[in-house]
C-alpha cells in the first residue's frame, strides 16, 4: 500500500505528525479564503511550508485533506459516545445529554459553520465537498448515535423499534433550525445554557417517547 494511502487511512498514526497539522491548518485557511475549486495542493503545500512530496506522503489528494479536516471535527463531536453501554436510564439520559451538548456546541463553532457554507457555495462546481461533509461529519455522528440507541435497546433501556428513526427524532429536537440560521447569518450562536437546555430536552423526549422496560 502506498505511503499516502496508508497515512490517509490511519489518522491515528499521522495525527502526531506536525507536518500533518500544518497541512490541515493551511488547507482550512485557504479553503475558507478561496474555496475548494480554487485551492490547489501546491497552494496548500506552499502555505504549510512543506513540499508536495511531503504532502502526498500523508494524503492521497485534496479531497483526502478536506476529509481529514472534517473528520477531526467530527471525532470531537463523537467523543461523548466513547463510553461503556449505559446500565440504567439515568446514565443513558446523561450520555444522551452530553452527546447532544457536545454535538450542538461543535456544530455552532465558527469553523464548522464555515465548512457548511463552503459546501453550499461549492455545491455545483465541487459536489465532493458536500459528500465529504455528509460522510465524515453528519453521517458519522448519526451512525454513532444509532449504535448507542441499539445498545440501549439491547439492555431494555429503550423500546424496540427503528434505531435510525429514533436517532432522527433526537437530532430534530436537538438541532431544529439552529445550524441553518447560523449558516444564513440570521442568528447568533446559542449560549452554553441554551445548548445544554436543548440537549436535555432532546434526551428527555427520546426516553419519554420510547421507554424501555428497565429504568
Amino acid at each position: 500500500m502506498p505511503a499516502a494511502r496508508s497515512a490517509a487511512r490511519r489518522p491515528d498514526v499521522a495525527a502526531e505528525n506536525p507536518r500533518r497539522e500544518a497541512i490541515l491548518d493551511a488547507a482550512f485557511t485557504l479553503l475558507m479564503q478561496r474555496g475548494y475549486e480554487r485551492t490547489s495542493t501546491l497552494d496548500i503545500a506552499t502555505r504549510a511550508k512543506v513540499s508536495k512530496r511531503e504532502l502526498y506522503q500523508l494524503f492521497d489528494d485534496k479531497q483526502a485533506i478536506l476529509a481529514a479536516c472534517i473528520s477531526a471535527r467530527a471525532q470531537r463531536m463523537r467523543r461523548p459516545l466513547d463510553l461503556p453501554s449505559p446500565r440504567d436510564g439515568a446514565t443513558l439520559r446523561t450520555v444522551l445529554k452530553n452527546f447532544g451538548s457536545t454535538l450542538l456546541r461543535e456544530m455552532c463553532h465558527p469553523a464548522v459553520i464555515a465548512v457548511y457554507r463552503l459546501a453550499a457555495i461549492e455545491a455545483e462546481r465541487s459536489p465532493e465537498v458536500a459528500r465529504t461533509l455528509d460522510t465524515a461529519g453528519r453521517e458519522a455522528n448519526r451512525v454513532a448515535l444509532i449504535d448507542l440507541i441499539a445498545r440501549a435497546q439491547a439492555s431494555h433501556l429503550l423500546a424496540q423499534g427503528d434505531a435510525a428513526a429514533m436517532a432522527s427524532e433526537f437530532f430534530g429536537l436537538l438541532l431544529g433550525d439552529v445550524p441553518l440560521r447560523l449558516i444564513l447569518r440570521v442568528a447568533a450562536p446559542p449560549s452554553s445554557e441554551e445548548i445544554d437546555r436543548r440537549a436535555q430536552v432532546a434526551a428527555d423526549a427520546l426516553l419519554r417517547l420510547h421507554p424501555g422496560t428497565i429504568t
